[in-house]
């Protein structure tokens, strides 16, 4: 009984040897003989990109309130028809701009465009017809209800242009730091996608707006035909001369097969002394500009303290001869 345990264990172990020996052989055949795909695996990192992106935008719906909002804005904007206006496209010019992309964007910036002059011309009736807590004449509560009319219907524009002009001061000093990254990657061997999505990971604790510009370029050029579209849209979102010329620099250097790191290099030199230029400008400047503040606010004191005491002289002796 038990030589025959023992030629059943051999046999087991014999059995599960030569399958595992199989198995190591046809998984050897099978990774030598199946290529590599490294498409497959960039397309995997740019959805995944992508749908970071994506719940960073979903995460300005997270509170019940702005979600309503939203779904109200959406809903007044469809039933209307707004988005089919000719200045659909200018508008979403301007949003990108200033860093609203998206149609939940559009449709609470046509929203509030449409309903803040009547939600303020509500709110100066209110409080002078009804309430009256300000006595004035009845031409003066007409006045201040139309200018409150006026007022929120450029409130968004004004407010659009604003964050977007920040924006784009923002990306505008992050440019050169931005450009010296992309030498460097450059010089390493990377792809231009690939340079633009390294170059937003290491921004984007510094300068979170040029990384989300490169981020976004650089899941475009993943996706879209033609890299070109993708970054004449990167010009169409920020409007500076220095993403301009980056983005004729990418494009001349893949058209004409020029050396891109030596090209990004001369760029961000470029680059650098116009920011030096301005700031020369700018302190050149200062003396005409401080000369008003002074000659308003300096002046007369000087004037007090250098003149005053004659004058209080001069009319302490004509009070004692008797003139004053």
């Amino acid at each position: 009984m038990g030589a025959v345990m023992e030629t059943l264990t051999s046999e087991t172990f014999i059995i599960w040897m030569t399958s595992l020996s199989v198995f190591v052989s046809i998984f050897v055949v099978w990774t030598s003989l199946i290529a590599p795909r490294p498409l497959r695996a960039r397309i995997k990192s740019l959805t995944e990109r992508r749908d970071v992106l994506r719940e960073q935008r979903m995460e300005l719906r997270s509170h019940p309130l702005r979600a309503g909002m939203i779904e109200l804005a959406n809903y007044v904007v469809k039933k209307l028809s707004l988005l089919r206006t000719s200045q659909t496209r200018r508008i979403e010019d301007k949003l990108m701009q200033a860093g609203y992309r998206g149609h939940d964007a559009m449709a609470m910036y046509l929203f509030l465009k449409l309903s803040l002059p009547a939600v303020f011309g509500a709110v100066a009736v209110l409080f002078l017809y009804v309430l009256e807590l300000y006595p004035a004449t009845d031409l003066t509560k007409l006045m201040i209800s139309l200018a409150a009319v006026i007022i929120g219907a450029y409130a968004p524009d004004v407010y659009v242009s604003n964050t977007g002009q920040k924006r784009r001061q923002k990306i505008q000093k992050a440019l050169p730091d931005g450009l010296d990254l992309m030498v460097i990657c450059a010089e390493a061997g990377l792809s231009v996608d690939a340079t633009l999505n390294r170059v937003s990971t290491e921004l984007n604790s510094s300068w979170p707006e040029l990384s989300d510009e490169f981020g976004l370029t650089s899941i475009e050029i993943g996706f879209l035909p033609d890299r070109a579209q993708a970054l004449a849209n990167l010009t169409r979102r920020i409007k500076l001369d220095g993403i301009r010329g980056i983005v004729n620099t990418l494009v001349q250097t893949e058209k004409y097969g020029t050396p891109l790191a030596q090209a990004l290099r001369v760029l961000s030199a470029e680059l650098r002394t116009a920011r030096m230029m301005k700031a020369e400008e700018k302190a050149a400047r200062l003396p005409a500009v401080l000369t008003v503040p002074m000659i308003i606010f300096i002046m007369p004191a000087l004037f007090v303290v250098l003149i005053g005491p004659g004058i209080l002289t001069t009319v302490d002796a004509l009070r004692a001869q008797g003139w004053m």
